[in-house]
């Protein structure tokens, strides 16, 4: 599950920082503004890289999916690539743990299957 999320979490570090350009145009937002809030979700997104495996990694991801839908607000293509990367969120995270079942059962399987000669 982990190198699925983490690639995921990689890419929206990409497409946050891209919005940040782009929502660099409105005039109503001061630049400081623009990069304060990408930054946050920059760091978090490369953050939660690390701790998609540990208790609530999961759930601050799916905040992370929300914050980009909701920056569709802001930047209207963010509605589209919001849900586009929620949705691979819910398949990087559906699929990793059928990944991870199946390799834990391949370990139980040549464990029990292996001469403790």
């Amino acid at each position: 599950m982990r190198t699925l999320c983490s690639s995921t979490l990689i890419g929206e570090f990409f497409i946050i920082g891209f919005a940040g350009l782009v929502a660099m145009k409105d005039p109503e937002l001061t630049m400081g503004t623009v990069w304060t809030t990408c930054g946050i979700l920059m760091a978090l997104s490369v953050l939660l890289c690390g701790m998609v495996t540990r208790p609530g990694g999961v759930q601050l991801g799916w905040a992370l999916q929300l914050g980009l839908v909701l920056a569709g607000f802001v930047v209207p293509t963010m509605f589209f690539l919001g849900a586009c990367f929620a949705a691979l969120w819910w398949c990087s995270v559906h699929f990793g743990r059928k990944v991870d079942e199946a390799k834990a059962r391949f370990a139980a399987q040549q464990e029990a299957g292996a001469d403790p000669a």
